[in-house]
């Protein structure tokens, strides 16, 4: 089955996540009172890791999906298997969360087939039901569930947008890169790397950044820049840490690479 589960553990041990504003708050309001929850931004800008935080904070199993053109209702929902020479029915990790009052966190939902979205809209009012066509069960989600998903706006073309229809069902939250200072004390957390050295990543993440829609598609993640202190951390030369995490992972094209270079070389001499 499609998905992976993490299992709650609680705020002491919950992932590092800085809040950029009332986020959690918000998370936690939906929560209590059973609303799916859309999150929107950039790739790699945080989103992931916040429902992972917010999971163990909460003291919620997750269970996570990342989506893509191949998925479908049933890898969601479960289906019938061959084993031991009996078919039995198993649960996929949307009904698994339904059952078990966990959260379920689909990744990247406006990639998935237009099947799933359907799936979803029961869950998402006041219903709370998810119907299991292939065994002619009515689940009643329970207490404690909460679906969430998360989308990129800048990816979005005429063949992968979420209907009206289904995104009027979820409250939203806006996710963007964190500013300067608090993206910096992110990387510095999570890398090792002293604050100083981490702050001149975080330039000229903010400079490329500035080129997306321009020589690049996508600005540098936040992740990507971690990956970097990380290298650099360990003791690896900037310059080569910066080309692996920050550099090739944005561009196959030789010339827009030369031109990075030079963004490289203007910030760190």
């Amino acid at each position: 089955m499609e998905g992976s589960v993490s299992l709650a553990r609680g705020a002491a041990d919950a992932p590092f996540y800085l809040n950029q504003g009332d986020e959690c708050d918000v998370f936690e309001a939906a929560h209590r009172n059973g609303l799916p929850v859309l999150l929107k931004g950039p790739t790699g800008c945080g989103k992931t890791r916040f429902v992972a935080h917010m999971a163990q904070r909460l003291g919620r199993k997750l269970y996570t999906v990342a989506c893509h053109d191949d998925l479908a209702a049933a890898d969601l929902i479960g289906r019938y298997l061959l084993k031991g020479g009996e078919t039995i029915w198993v649960d996929g990790p949307l009904t698994r969360a339904a059952r078990e009052g966990a959260i379920c966190y689909l990744d990247e939902v406006v990639e998935a087939r237009k099947d799933v979205t359907v799936v979803l809209h029961p869950l998402t009012d006041d219903r709370r039901t998810l119907p299991i066509d292939r065994t002619g069960e009515e689940l009643a989600a329970a207490p404690g569930f909460m679906l969430v998903a998360s989308y990129n706006p800048g990816y979005q073309n005429i063949l992968k947008t979420l209907k009206p229809s289904t995104r009027q069902r979820f409250i939203s939250l806006e996710f963007d890169f964190p500013p300067p200072d608090l993206e910096t004390e992110v990387v510095a957390q999570e890398s090792g790397l002293e604050r100083d050295r981490v702050s001149s990543l975080v330039r000229l993440a903010g400079k490329l950044r500035a080129l997306k829609g321009q020589d690049l598609e996508e600005g540098v993640s936040t992740r990507l820049v971690v990956y970097a202190a990380t290298l650099i951390a360990q003791g690896m030369p900037v310059e080569r840490a910066v080309l692996a995490a920050m550099i090739e992972p944005l561009t196959d094209d030789e010339d827009v690479k030369r031109g990075l270079l030079d963004l490289v070389t203007a910030v760190f001499g």
